[in-house]
């Protein structure tokens, strides 16, 4: 069975939209993915404010933003699928919409992007909410990109996706995959003091020095020492690193190289106290997202992990790896099937996660 399906991402780097078309084939129980066209549609100025903002407003205004976002998405659908002479081959769209609140303990997620909208500008079938059910079962709710990793991408023992924020997941009997710490969207903060988006293939932070004192200070964060399965808001990194990092006041060169430094360290801590200790010579690592990109930091992250391969795979699959998988996370809902691991999240059960929007 072949489905062809658009999936959609808004990572908290705040990069812009990931827009994936996908070709999806289940054969006997087997499943294979082609991304054929995809693209990220930058988000304006205006764009990135709301987005920054929204969890700070009134609750009417964040539902009038809800509904606005959901409309926008639409609109960059309809031209995706006009651009790419899509018309009357896309069955399903998968929309994760942009996390805001994310409070699991209270079994509460939100995402911006309201489905009606979608569907209602789109005119098709439309997933969205995809963590919620998850949450309501007692779950992190995150991540929940393991079930594309676990039947699209098996080949390998480890993944590591760095965003906003980096999260691992590790294939073995029990599949596990959790948060690991703030990522892109520090540095990304750090290199927007000086008039950068970001630091591009991380030149500033290999120019830097390192600030142990710091780098402890970043270490002992008590979000480390919990145990899995856990989950990171995107305020972690904004209202509790970012301004532990500024009360030191480091070049913007020291303050990226020591920051990358936490995160290869994060990263090894997290594999190797959940992963393997051995030498084995056919562990590997895919690792995507936009942090997969930074040269500096995949040099120091394969420094660090001396026993496990570390393997950027194509620029498509490093940047579309999520919107993609969001698009199978939505097949599997219209087929009725899992699409959210316990064994990730610690619901008290798996489930068929996304609301359905018959547009």
């Amino acid at each position: 069975m072949i489905y062809r399906t658009i999936g959609l991402m808004s990572g908290s780097s705040l990069d812009g939209l990931d827009i994936a078309y996908i070709e999806f084939l289940e054969n006997g129980g087997k499943w294979t993915g082609e991304i054929v066209h995809s693209e990220c549609v930058p988000y304006s100025v205006e764009w990135i404010e709301k987005l920054k903002l929204a969890t700070s407003l009134s609750a009417l205004d964040y539902q009038l933003l809800h509904t606005e976002y959901g409309h926008y998405i639409g609109n960059a659908v309809n031209a995706f699928i006009k651009k790419y002479q899509l018309h009357f081959k896309v069955a399903l769209v998968a929309s994760h919409g942009h996390t805001t609140f994310h409070i699991p303990s209270k079994k509460m997620t939100a995402q911006l992007g309201e489905g009606g909208a979608i569907a209602a500008v789109i005119q098709l079938p439309v997933v969205t909410d995809l963590r919620a059910l998850d949450v309501g079962f007692g779950g992190e709710g995150a991540p929940i990109v393991p079930i594309g990793e676990k039947l699209l991408l098996n080949d390998y023992s480890y993944f590591l996706n760095l965003g906003g924020i980096a999260n691992v997941s590790v294939n073995a009997d029990r599949y596990l995959a959790f948060d690991v710490c703030a990522a892109n969207r520090v540095l990304n903060m750090l290199a927007n003091e000086v008039g950068l988006d970001f630091d591009n293939e991380g030149v500033l932070a290999r120019s830097g020095q390192l600030n142990q004192q710091l780098l402890n200070e970043l270490n002992s964060l008590a979000y480390y020492s919990r145990p899995v399965p856990k989950s990171l808001p995107n305020s972690f990194g904004t209202d509790e690193v970012f301004p532990i990092i500024k009360k030191y006041q480091l070049s913007t060169e020291d303050a990226l190289h020591t920051y990358t430094a936490h995160i290869v360290r994060q990263i090894k801590n997290a594999l190797y106290q959940y992963g393997t200790t051995t030498t084995s010579t056919d562990s590997k690592i895919l690792v995507t997202g936009g942090g997969a990109l930074n040269t500096y930091l995949i040099e120091k992250l394969q420094e660090a992990l001396s026993q496990i391969e570390v393997v950027v795979p194509d620029v498509q699959l490093v940047q579309y790896k999520e919107a993609m998988i969001m698009a199978f996370i939505g097949v599997l809902r219209w087929r009725e099937e899992y699409n959210v691991l316990s064994s990730v999240t610690g619901a008290t059960r798996n489930s068929v996660g996304g609301a359905m929007w018959m547009g």
